[in-house]
């Protein structure tokens, strides 16, 4: 899959930030916006973007600290509403007013910010195993294996390695799966070692009573999307969205909603799963074209 590198500045601070963009066959073709997880990168959605190939603009950012965008040097920075506004400098400079928007995890809770910030961006929205309840079975996993970890071997060592962390989320993965993941997810670096694709003080946002990259109260965000069209994805073994929270999110929105579940899988779904993957196409192509 083709796709160029868009390099634009924070409206904050002037960091150097990337995304990538996977244009359409058509100049008029609606927008997606693919928003990815805490530890990830824009590299998270190769598996979904297949799915899209000339159908849909994509835009990918990486979110500053992560993939090709800058470090901050301010780890206090590292939080869902400055990544949100970091954003939204994107969308403004490519001259981007509407689009659809896949979030997920960390990506989600921007969408729920941005949609605080501006209300009349988002045309449909797929939340990717987050709500505005995360549960604290799964942020105590992810406070666990977030940050300094020290750099790996090769790619063997960095597959096993993510095997280790997410194992429990992905029991079908073989190795073939596991190092796919680890290429999406590390970096190699000059001297032949692998590192994971992030700052390690992102770690600083998710510590301690005092983790900044959760607000204390998102069921007012969510509501803020009752008029828009929503599709949660949750993995059947998901720790950090509870079947509860996606009940009470779907009683809450009186709007188009609708909720899918990929059996046989955790935190957060890959999203190239048949459920996953058949449910977002049928969905963007309903709400966009």
């Amino acid at each position: 899959m083709d796709y160029s590198l868009h390099s634009y500045r924070s409206a904050c601070d002037r960091l150097d930030l990337s995304a990538r963009i996977y244009e359409a066959e058509s100049k008029d073709a609606p927008v997606v916006l693919m928003m990815h997880g805490l530890t990830r990168n824009a590299a998270d959605f190769e598996p979904l973007a297949r799915s899209f190939v000339g159908s849909y603009r994509l835009i990918v950012p990486d979110v500053r600290g992560r993939g090709l965008s800058q470090w901050d040097p301010d780890p206090a920075q590292y939080r869902p509403d400055v990544y949100a506004n970091d954003t939204l400098a994107l969308l403004d400079g490519l001259g981007i007013e509407r689009c659809g928007i896949v979030g997920t995890s960390m990506g989600g809770l921007m969408a729920l910010v941005m949609q605080a910030l501006r209300p009349a961006l988002a045309q449909a929205v797929v939340f990717n195993d987050i709500g505005p309840v995360l549960e604290e079975e799964g942020l105590t996993r992810i406070q666990g294996y977030v940050g300094p970890g020290g750099a790996m071997a090769g790619w063997t060592e960095a597959a096993a390695r993510l095997r280790a962390i997410n194992a429990s989320a992905f029991p079908d993965f073989g190795g073939d799966d596991w190092m796919a993941f680890a290429r999406r997810t590390c970096i190699e670096n000059p001297d032949g070692s692998v590192s994971f694709n992030y700052d390690p003080a992102i770690s600083q946002g998710v510590s301690g009573d005092d983790a900044s990259v959760v607000p204390p109260d998102l069921w007012p965000l969510w509501d803020l999307f009752d008029a828009v069209p929503v599709l949660v994805v949750r993995g059947a073994l998901s720790d950090l969205l509870g079947p509860g929270t996606v009940a009470q999110m779907a009683e809450r929105h009186t709007g188009y909603f609708k909720a899918v579940e990929v059996p046989r899988v955790g935190h957060a779904p890959i999203l190239d799963e048949p459920v996953a993957r058949d449910a977002i196409v049928a969905f963007l192509r309903e709400k966009l074209g």
